[in-house]
Order: structure tokens, then C-alpha cells, then sequence
């Protein structure tokens, strides 16, 4: 009888173990994803993931073509105000010149008015951001910042291989020099 109660105990426990199973499989038909459904949502989320590189790719080089073309737009700005200044900088020169002999007169209405609208026109120019090179005689040549067109045996000998001359004036637009200053060395 004993063995009796241990086998129907035994049967009994496999049949809860049926039962359970049973159980289970109903509850994947219920809602609980099937190792196929499993899958599906995989393959979802990679592809997901796939277009969200995508995206970030492609906002990240259209914030490159952004920074690109601004910069490009400043770029342009700045070369199309070089060039007007280079065109104007031998108006400057004859500026220059024409007050240089106008001091030699003696009209001194003359000399003012020319030198108003000469300050006037320099200081537009420098508004525009165009800056004079300095150099004076005495000067140490430096090839970056000057152009020496000939040289000439030196008066002293603290003008050897020194600047003796300026014969134009240099200048610069922001850093950028667009006009070397001509030179005179002494030899």
C-alpha cells in the first residue's frame, strides 16, 4: 500500500508538471512573446537604431555645411572689402604726395582743406579696418613685413643692412598685410 501511495504521489506530480506546462503554453498564446516574436522586435530595433545613425549622420553634416558656408560668407566679405581697398590705396598715395607739396606753398587754406578731406578719407579707410605698416628709416628689415626694391651703399654705419628708405607705404587689412611696404636698404 505504501508502494501504492508513492506511485500515485508520483503520478500526481507528473500530471501537475503536465498541467503547469499546459499552462504555460496557453500563457504564450495569451501574450507572451514566442522566441520568433522575439526576433521580429530585434530585427525592429536594429533597423530603428540604424535610421537614428542615419539621421544623426546627416544633422551633423548639414550643421557642417552650416559652419562651412558662414564661414565662407565671411571669407568672401572680407576679400571683396580687400579689393575696393586696394583700389583705393593710390588715391591715398596721391594724397600723400599732394600734401607733401602743398606744404611747400604758402597757402594755408589750401594745405587745411586738403588735409581735411585727406584725414576724412583715411579715417573711412580705417574704419574699414585698413591699418598703415609702420616702418621708418633705422628700421631691422624683416622679409614678412617689407619689400626691399634695391640697395644702396649706407650712409652710417648703423644703417648697414637696416632700412634706409621707405619709398611706399605698406599696409595691412585686419593681419593679413595686403600691401608690402617698398624699402631702400643700406648695403
Amino acid at each position: 500500500m505504501s508502494q501504492d501511495n508513492s506511485e500515485s504521489k508520483e503520478k500526481e506530480s507528473i500530471n501537475e508538471n503536465i498541467a503547469a506546462e499546459n499552462e504555460t503554453v496557453t500563457e504564450n498564446e495569451a501574450g507572451i512573446p514566442s522566441a520568433e516574436e522575439l526576433t521580429e522586435e530585434e530585427k525592429l530595433r536594429e533597423e530603428l537604431a540604424k535610421e537614428k545613425d542615419k539621421f544623426l549622420r546627416l544633422f551633423a553634416e548639414f550643421e557642417n555645411y552650416k559652419k562651412r558656408t558662414s564661414k565662407e560668407r565671411m571669407e568672401l566679405f572680407k576679400t571683396a572689402n580687400q579689393e575696393v581697398l586696394l583700389a583705393l590705396l593710390p588715391v591715398m598715395d596721391d594724397f600723400d604726395r599732394a600734401l607733401a607739396e602743398i606744404a611747400k606753398s604758402e597757402d594755408e587754406l589750401l594745405l587745411k582743406g586738403v588735409e581735411l578731406i585727406h584725414n576724412k578719407f583715411s579715417d573711412t579707410l580705417k574704419s574699414k579696418g585698413l591699418e598703415q605698416v609702420e616702418l621708418k628709416a633705422g628700421d631691422n628689415f624683416d622679409a614678412d613685413f617689407a619689400e626691399a626694391i634695391t640697395q644702396i651703399p649706407a650712409p652710417s654705419d648703423k644703417l648697414k643692412g637696416k632700412i634706409v628708405d621707405v619709398i611706399e607705404k605698406g599696409y595691412k587689412l585686419g593681419d593679413k598685410i595686403i600691401r608690402f611696404p617698398k624699402v631702400v636698404l643700406g648695403n
